[in-house]
């Protein structure tokens, strides 16, 4: 007998009772409707969404790149203990090195690239009409307390120097008289070394692709003036004062929807200050500095300091602000032509003091060849009396004579006067690869034998070397190259004045910005591709910035022994050095 479909015997029941009443099929097409709309409900929301679920939702799959997990506050609760892990090894003494991070769904599947929020932004590069497509920034608008307020209470911000007048003319200071003749008419300030904060931001306000609207940035900028805030706390305040605004910074942004897309990676800030006075070790009230840096959330940002620390991935270092900020190409191809035509008479010169308290300080060696030399200039600071150290008129005076410029180790690796004398067309001279080369990596060229000359500082403290006789034997035709290369390099080392824009010239901040857009790009297009490098160790960060492009390898490298850690103090010789550098503070060449 042949079966029937529940419809097709509703059908027949009804033709064999008559066509006097025709109510019951229409019932029966109804519970036909209803069941298949019930069925495809259950069908589409079981399998279609269910078998999508972990790879849409982005609380559930935190992104994982270079062995980390991105931390959200929406992280997967399962990879909680991993995350603990992760923010143990961050406050460690020794800086951790970055180890895979496995997801504890191992069968999930590569997310559509359309899923990703950034995607739009990435986008943006393909439209060829738009000359800001892939170079759009976003701001974020802090609360005043985070810059403008410090700026107002400018003089809380230095126990020693009025940064009042420092932080005038939108970060550069009081505009210099040019008596002697030293400086051009126009673009010339009395500019603090630790101003970076304020001149930063406020090109930031210039910059030609800013948007309003975060899913077209390539990078996201936090302008706030961490320099300034540890500034006014690091003398005779503790940890929970230094540490506080940092915190509340960090609280304030993984609020925002924009810190949720990357967990922080595609976000920056600057503080014009070195590294170590952000990585305290310990909360005791005796370590030096904040925490910023190894706060976990402070480690996702890209930080641009003074100096950075070559046993650490989050932190990138960006030029000193000399005293020259032009408003227009022209000041700096004036300059660039005054510096090629100068008469150096000056072999080689060095302005500083010596450190007697610092055993391994060859500044003490330098000086006496340079007092035993009949070609070398020398401007000796910290003696009772002196003042054209503090002279910046003096300063340049001698760079500007002077064929090599002599720049060993300030109280920490690095020093303004590195700037001033390549600003002054002045071939540096260098002892240590943390002074430049390993620093500077998105501002120098790698090639550094093109620009300087490196002498290690190990020959000159054991006296194998003699200085003179050293760059006597480079012949003047190679002495001229290296000066054209150094005074080419003057844009990108100088800091444009805020309030105006350079026409056709790329200065410190724009060399800075393209770099970070660079590596937020890169992250985002590894991300996607699902690139992790596994055996990426942080503790040798400064090799690989020395890595061209494309080398992903590192390995031995000459440099070795002078990144060697101590072993009984960590990086508190470094934390010492920045102590130092406070107290130098007023002497801007010492």
């Amino acid at each position: 007998m042949r079966r029937r479909s529940p419809t097709s015997q509703c059908s027949d029941d009804s033709m064999e009772k008559g066509q006097g009443k025709n109510h019951h099929p229409r019932i029966c097409l109804l519970a036909s409707l209803s069941g298949l709309f019930w069925f495809l409900l259950l069908y589409f929301h079981f399998v279609i969404l269910g078998g999508n679920h972990v790879q849409d939702s982005p609380s559930l799959d935190p992104v994982f790149l270079q062995g980390q997990s991105i931390i959200t506050p929406q992280s997967n609760p399962l990879n909680r203990a991993t995350i603990r892990r992760a923010k143990v090894e961050k406050m460690n003494a020794q800086p951790p090195v970055i180890r895979h991070v496995v997801s504890d769904n191992s069968t999930t599947r590569r997310r559509d690239p359309e899923s990703y929020s950034f995607m739009r932004a990435l986008r943006t590069v393909e439209n060829k009409s738009d000359p800001c497509g892939g170079r759009y920034i976003y701001v974020h608008d802090l609360p005043p307390r985070f810059n403008e307020d410090m700026l107002k209470e400018c003089k809380t911000l230095s126990p020693w120097t009025n940064m009042c007048k420092f932080t005038a003319n939108a970060g550069l200071g009081p505009q210099m008289e040019n008596a002697d003749g030293v400086f051009s008419n126009t673009g010339w300030y009395a500019t603090n070394q630790f101003a970076v904060d304020v001149i930063f931001g406020n090109r930031m306000k210039q910059y030609e692709c800013l948007t309003n609207d975060s899913s077209l940035a390539a990078a996201i900028f936090v302008p706030f003036y961490a320099g300034f805030d540890i500034a006014r706390y690091l003398w005779g305040y503790n940890t929970s004062m230094r540490d506080a605004a940092s915190l509340d910074l960090v609280d304030w942004l993984q609020k925002r929807p924009e810190w949720s897309i990357m967990g922080g990676k595609d976000h920056f800030l600057v503080a014009g200050r070195i590294t170590w006075d952000f990585r305290r070790l310990s909360d005791s009230d005796s370590d030096w500095g904040n925490k910023l840096l190894f706060l976990p959330a402070g480690g996702n940002m890209s930080m641009l300091v003074v100096e950075s620390s070559p046993w650490n991935a989050n932190d990138f270092g960006i030029p000193y602000p000399t005293y020259f900020h032009p408003a227009k190409d022209a000041e700096v191809f004036v300059w660039q032509d005054r510096m090629r035509k100068l008469e150096r008479k000056w072999l080689f010169c060095f302005a500083g003091g010596a450190r007697p308290d610092n055993p391994k300080s060859i500044r003490g060696q330098i000086i006496d060849q340079c007092k035993e030399s009949n070609v070398c200039e020398l401007l000796k600071c910290g003696q009772s009396g002196e003042s054209k150290c503090h002279s910046p008129s003096s300063i340049m005076q001698m760079f500007q004579s002077s064929l090599f410029c002599l720049q060993p180790q300030g109280d920490s690796y690095t020093r303004r006067s590195a700037f001033d004398a390549m600003l002054a067309g002045c071939i540096p001279v260098f002892f240590h690869p943390a002074s430049a080369y390993t620093q500077y990596t998105w501002h120098l060229p790698k090639n550094y034998s093109s620009f300087s000359v490196f002498i290690s500082e190990n020959d000159v403290r054991k006296k194998n070397i003699s200085i003179e006789e050293r760059l006597s034997q480079i012949p003047p035709e190679k002495v001229k190259e290296m000066r054209e290369v150094v005074i080419s390099m003057i844009p990108r080392l100088i800091y444009a004045n805020p309030r105006s824009k350079l026409e056709t010239l790329k200065d410190a901040f724009d060399v800075s910005v393209q770099a970070v857009i660079k590596k937020v790009t890169k992250l985002r297009k590894d991300i996607i591709e699902d690139r992790k490098d596994d055996n990426f160790i942080e503790e040798l960060s400064w090799k690989y910035a020395l890595l061209d492009e494309g080398q992903t390898q590192i390995g031995a490298h000459e440099w070795d022994p002078f990144f060697e850690k101590p072993k009984d103090g960590s990086v508190e010789s470094e934390a010492e050095a920045a102590k130092n550098s406070w107290k130098n503070e007023q002497g801007q060449h010492s």
